[in-house]
């Protein structure tokens, strides 16, 4: 079958005229499911009575799908990236330049607060060095997520062995962010 054998004629019927297919094609979808049914020329009598069946089955079908409830959507919950550098989805080490010829790396933390929005933030590798910046990045991240998700998804986003090896440690208790963590 062509693409140019197939043609519109209204809301959920097409019109299929190929070298061995003629006849209207009722179509519905509901929460990922395709409800079809063609509705031959040759068998119901014409091309005519064969659209009239084929508007009575399109409003049934509506009628039938409306009555499913709708499922709710599921996000896929991410917690690898082969391009992630850092080990915890979220966090990137960046550098960018300083006064003369100097770097300034750091970590940047992002995370979705509502759908459709997107924070940032970023911890100092100068101020804090390398491994208490990371800690507080992560720290912040996981906090972030279990408002927006709970503690079950972030835990599974930012990955346990991650919150066990860098939340939870001793020295972010001092820590601006991940002081939270350590009391739940």
């Amino acid at each position: 079958m062509h693409i140019d054998d197939i043609n519109i004629h209204e809301g959920g019927i097409s019109r299929i005229d190929s070298r061995t297919t003629k006849g209207w094609l009722v179509r519905g979808y509901k929460n990922g499911n395709r409800y079809s049914k063609l509705f031959s020329d040759g068998k119901l009598g014409g091309k005519e009575e064969a659209l009239k069946k084929a508007k009575i089955f399109r409003n049934n079908l509506r009628a039938r799908l409306s009555e499913i409830p709708n499922k709710p959507r599921c996000q896929k919950i991410v917690s690898r990236d082969k391009r992630n550098q850092t080990g915890v989805l979220g966090i990137s080490k960046l550098c960018k330049n300083g006064k003369g010829d100097k770097q300034l790396g750091f970590f940047s933390v992002t995370w979705r607060p509502v759908k459709g929005k997107q924070k940032c933030t970023s911890f100092s590798i100068s101020k804090y060095g390398e491994k208490i910046a990371f800690k507080k990045a992560v720290a912040l991240r996981y906090e972030k997520l279990c408002e927006a998700y709970g503690t079950e998804i972030a835990t599974r986003i930012v990955g346990k062995e991650n919150i066990e090896k860098y939340v939870k440690n001793t020295e972010l208790e001092q820590a601006p962010y991940g002081a939270s963590i350590l009391s739940s």
